[in-house]
């Protein structure tokens, strides 16, 4: 049975209609508090605190990232440095080389085993370098539940550029025992690279899942809160319509005594 009321009921009723639809028009949202869905808002919360704790997760996968990111950088920049080494080693081994000519290559391959250093010293991403002596292993973060995914120090590369700092190529005997030491970190630089390469894919397929995870939570959010801002709309103007009938109609109400009243004048 539909309930009956009077004028000012129905203009109340219509009122507070009227107020819940603005907010939902207002805010973009069906669910504001617990009073509108105590259970909505609850689950709600829940996963907004997911999805901050998700962001989190995402900015350590970014550090991270960075982190293999430079490293792999430095570790490419070495490789190819490593094929100067090598052609400058090769040029020692000519034995019709003069005494200065030998000098002349004993100082370009010092100053290019140096460069390495350099290039081992700059791989540094937040205060982490994975190139450096004594580097180790690092746990990431990979998802909410405090779960994490390693990636490897590769300090070998400094202890290669270390032997091969220890080489010279000032006479053709020296040379060939500093082309065994090259060819020996080219082999260092293969692993380093194949370490790199694949703790980077790792890192980003982790990033990509997580991103998916947290799109995923937004738009469960977004079924339990989220208003339909066309169908608000349309109710709001529906329902600022019966508020201007209801007024008047209350109006209407509070003029009859007066026109009773006048019958008896």
């Amino acid at each position: 049975m539909q309930a009956h009321y009077s004028p000012l009921q129905n203009l109340n009723v219509v009122n507070s209609r009227l107020d819940k639809t603005q907010d939902r028009v207002s805010t973009g949202l069906k669910v504001v508090g617990a009073v509108d869905n105590a259970s909505s808002f609850a689950i709600a919360q829940g996963i907004r605190s997911d999805i901050k704790a998700y962001a989190s997760v995402s900015q350590g996968i970014a550090n991270a990232k960075g982190t293999t990111g430079i490293a792999l950088a430095g570790a490419n920049a070495i490789s190819d440095l490593l094929g100067d080494i090598q052609a400058k080693i090769t040029e020692g081994l000519n034995p019709g080389n003069t005494t200065q000519q030998q000098a002349i290559l004993q100082a370009d391959f010092s100053n290019l085993v140096s460069q390495i250093n350099q290039f081992i010293s700059s791989a540094e991403y937040s205060g982490r370098n994975l190139l450096s002596s004594g580097s180790t292993n690092a746990a990431v973060i990979s998802n909410i539940d405090g779960s994490t995914i390693a990636i490897r120090g590769n300090s070998q590369v400094t202890a290669a550029a270390t032997i091969l700092a220890a080489q010279a190529i000032t006479s053709t005997s020296v040379a060939l025992v500093a082309l065994t030491r090259v060819n020996d970190a080219r082999a260092t630089l293969s692993t380093v690279l194949g370490n790199l390469g694949a703790d980077t894919r790792t890192i980003t397929f982790q990033d990509d899942f997580v991103t998916k995870i947290s799109d995923a939570q937004e738009v469960g959010l977004g079924s339990i809160v989220d208003a339909d801002l066309a169908k608000e709309s349309a109710r709001l103007q529906a329902l600022q319509v019966q508020q201007q009938l209801s007024i008047q109609t209350l109006n209407i109400a509070n003029q009859k005594p007066n026109v009773l009243l006048s019958l008896f004048r």
